[in-house]
């Protein structure tokens, strides 16, 4: 027997003919309408691979170098006592100098401690809101989402050229409902002015070494020159992000730069421009001199757009990263021009 299709009808779903079963399960019923679910097609779950987090060992190195401190810190004390007791042996005047001093080296010596604290623990904050951004924009987790933004509205409170910024990303935060979305909107409000500035400072970095470089007379003078300038850009790139690092802080954003360049591959690729700029007949039209220029000024470059990226509170998501290729031309451009008024 050939089942005939069924007319188009409309019916209610609590009326008590209208039945939502399975055609196996269907009663006998001569009137009931019988409604079939239909198995919605099973979907590939992507299942995320989460790596174990490393394990923490103790650190004998550590523990090494933190009994070496203690033991100078307590020589010092002791060889500071001593000799207050000398100067009161000698007058009472000269004992309570000795004091007085001792007790200014202290509290400075607390302040610079202190500082340095702070900048290493504000480099971590910025490290940690990389990592959990780079995850929420995988995961769109709403919640952390929100959480991560409000952490960062919090480290740039001392920032005054985001104020206005930070009132209107503010206002928008309960109408995002995507984790992912509300990371990429704190990057276009908190981040768009921030690397523009970020930008010109790297490229007036390399352009003054590519000058200097150029000029200078001597390898070490250019050597001496391109540190302190990079140790310099990389300074104030922290400063412009919110990280305000100290002497330690500088060392461990510097080890975390050279780390970012070995990971990426960043001075590979720098070098591959750099060959490509130079071998387009650039360097037959220029001194030797002003080649080198343009190689320290290039390195230079890449290595304060790693800085950048070390130092962002956010990873590049809804802003393209700031390329090589048009730092090298803007100092291609300002080779040539010396070139030209020589002829």
């Amino acid at each position: 027997m050939i089942e005939r299709p069924r007319k188009p009808a409309a019916f209610r779903l609590d009326d008590p003919d209208v039945v939502v079963t399975s055609a196996d399960d269907a009663p006998a019923r001569g009137r009931t309408v019988l409604v079939t679910p239909e198995p919605e097609p099973a979907l590939p779950v992507p299942v995320e691979t989460v790596a174990p987090p490393p394990r923490r060992r103790w650190r004998w190195g550590t523990m090494f170098w933190s009994a070496c401190a203690g033991l100078v810190l307590l020589g010092l004390g002791v060889s500071i006592a001593r000799l207050v007791q000398d100067l009161f042996g000698y007058s009472s005047a000269l004992g309570y100098l000795g004091v007085v001093l001792s007790a200014l080296a202290t509290l400075a010596l607390a302040v610079v401690v202190g500082r340095e604290t702070l900048g290493l623990l504000r480099l971590a904050t910025v490290e940690k809101l990389q990592a959990r951004a780079t995850r929420i924009l995988v995961s769109d987790d709403r919640t952390e989402g929100r959480a991560v933004v409000r952490e960062l509205l919090a480290f740039e409170r001392a920032t005054p050229r985001l104020a206005h910024a930070r009132a209107n990303l503010e206002s928008h935060l309960a109408e995002i409902i995507d984790g992912a979305d509300l990371i990429r909107l704190a990057e276009r409000a908190l981040m768009e002015p921030l690397d523009v500035e970020a930008r010109r400072m790297v490229s007036n970095a390399a352009k003054r070494v590519s000058l200097v470089t150029a000029v200078s007379p001597r390898a070490a003078v250019d050597l001496l020159f391109v540190l302190f300038t990079a140790l310099s850009l990389m300074r104030r790139l922290a400063r412009l992000y919110g990280s305000r690092p100290g002497t330690l802080g500088m060392i461990r954003l510097f080890r975390l730069v050279l780390s970012h360049l070995a990971l990426t591959g960043g001075m590979a690729a720098g070098d591959s421009l750099i060959s490509q700029v130079l071998g387009h007949g650039v360097a037959a039209r220029v001194s030797a001199r002003l080649g080198e220029g343009v190689l320290n000024g290039l390195l230079t470059a890449r290595l304060g757009l790693a800085a950048i990226e070390v130092t962002r509170p956010l990873p590049f998501a809804a802003l393209p990263p700031p390329a090589l290729n048009d730092l090298a031309g803007e100092l291609v451009r300002l080779r040539k021009d010396p070139v030209k008024d020589e002829r």
